[in-house]
């Protein structure tokens, strides 16, 4: 018993970094761990992030994404500028250096899910065609985390002046 116990636990440590990896590579381009945030009932938008790496010799850049869960994908930027956090689209494109790493993240960088077709909860993938100038498209699942992990929220003002929901 105590044979099969320790193989058991041995094949678990061999496996669950492959069953819990959620990583994606097209050609040059790779995709590091993309992530969401559960939202309330109601909540019209929500956010992804994920690590994009450019293994390649040319710059590309991050054109949009599209999803069924959402009407429509932007990409944002957050800056904080005078105490004040800013949200607004990034135009033109995320451009993605050769041989470099963009992180979309809390504060930073990230997609803008807009116009949910239902609340996003943990667990839940969600699937997002990435659309790239200079690679292929990918095809991704965003997978939804726990709401407690690890971003921590400081009390500031938020202005989204910058978003506009539209039809």
């Amino acid at each position: 018993m105590k044979k099969c116990l320790s193989i058991l636990l041995l094949s678990m440590a061999v496996l669950a970094p492959n069953v819990f990896a959620h990583d994606y590579q097209n050609g040059n381009v790779g995709i590091d761990h993309p992530w969401s945030r559960p939202t309330p009932p109601g909540t019209p938008m929500g956010v992804g992030y994920l690590g994009i790496t450019n293994m390649g010799e040319s710059d590309i850049t991050l054109t949009g994404a599209e999803t069924p869960r959402a009407a429509r994908i932007s990409i944002h930027e957050t800056s904080m500028k005078d105490g004040v956090m800013r949200m607004q689209p990034v135009k033109g494109g995320l451009l993605i250096p050769a041989g470099e790493t963009v992180e979309l993240k809390p504060h930073s960088y990230h997609l803008m899910l807009e116009k949910l077709t239902k609340p996003l909860a943990e667990g839940d993938s969600i699937p997002v065609k990435l659309d790239f100038e200079g690679a292929d498209a990918m095809d991704i699942e965003l997978t939804v985390e726990p709401l407690g992990g690890g971003m921590k929220m400081e009390k500031q003002e938020m202005d989204h002046s910058g978003h506009q929901m539209g039809n």
